[in-house]
């Protein structure tokens, strides 16, 4: 929890975000993620200083409770100081025990963002789903929320100006943005009416247009001049001197299986699980993970 510190910004955590969006595809699979369609909606979770704090935050627990369905784990919450912002005890179940930082005694309003994440904690460890090392296993967390649709809240929760910040989760805005951008593009949903801080919609649209490079990336159809130019001469360079291979920077590399035809291989653009095709013009692929329909020119 960034709390009148700096607010790290832009994609530091790119590929771990990544790689923890085609780990939810791959855990759940594509059926289960699309039960997910409907986001948490901010009357579900509005919290006012009139309101009883601790029966409250056991009313947002609940909420998160139903939204990821996890209908036997009850969520005890309680409050205490501490340097994070909450912490959950993961047991057997079905009670979990979600501690919150003091400070929101004072800021109700982001009690929902902090059960977010917590509650996350506990359906993947039902699912038995995390990622080594602390830094990584919250960083899927942060993304597993979003992309399934309750950290939307995380990234309302950033408000920053000359004189204060706040920031809760691991992921910085931009990358929260990101996620719920593909999020987004995959349910048809508009976020951005939900937020309240005008520095997480700026950030929502960053990472929208960043969701967005990652569909117009060659050999996919939608990709740029510039982009098309260059993969066009590393194929005629993996052609001609029979070297398939990855190219530095290029986010495609040319493979060939012995005697075979030439491939090329590339991320799905939403789960971004490794695709492989052959390389032979206008090819329809579609990703067997996430069951994407990609328009290729190879």
């Amino acid at each position: 929890m960034a709390n009148g510190g700096p607010v790290e910004h832009g994609y530091p955590h790119l590929d771990t975000v990544r790689a923890a969006i085609t780990a939810l595809y791959k855990r759940l699979s594509y059926d289960t993620i699309r039960t997910f369609a409907t986001s948490v909606l901010p009357a579900d979770v509005a919290f006012c200083d009139q309101d009883d704090l601790h029966l409250g935050a056991l009313r947002v627990a609940r909420e998160m409770v139903r939204h990821y369905r996890l209908p036997d784990a009850r969520i005890i919450v309680g409050f205490r100081e501490m340097i994070h912002a909450a912490n959950v005890e993961l047991a057997a179940g079905p009670e979990y025990f979600v501690e919150l930082n003091d400070r929101f005694r004072t800021h109700r309003r982001d009690i929902g963002a902090a059960l977010a994440h917590e509650v996350m904690h506990v359906y993947l460890h039902r699912l038995g789903l995390s990622f080594p090392g602390t830094r990584d296993n919250e960083i899927l967390t942060d993304t597993a929320a979003t992309y399934l649709g309750a950290g939307w809240l995380l990234l309302d929760a950033y408000r920053e100006d000359s004189a204060s910040s706040q920031k809760l989760g691991y992921l910085t805005p931009e990358e929260f943005g990101y996620v719920l951008a593909k999020r987004a593009l995959l349910f048809g949903e508009e976020p951005a009416i939900w937020f309240t801080s005008p520095q997480a919609y700026t950030a929502y649209t960053r990472g929208l247009a960043q969701a967005r490079r990652d569909e117009q990336q060659p050999p996919l159809t939608a990709a740029g001049w510039a982009g098309r130019r260059r993969y066009a001469r590393d194929r005629r360079h993996a052609q001609d001197h029979s070297e398939p291979g990855s190219h530095p920077g290029a986010p495609y590399s040319f493979t060939s299986a012995g005697r075979g035809p030439l491939g090329v291989c590339f991320s799905c653009p939403t789960c971004h699980q490794r695709i492989r095709v052959p390389v032979r013009g206008r090819v329809r692929a579609r990703c067997g993970l996430c069951r994407t329909v990609l328009e290729c020119d190879t």
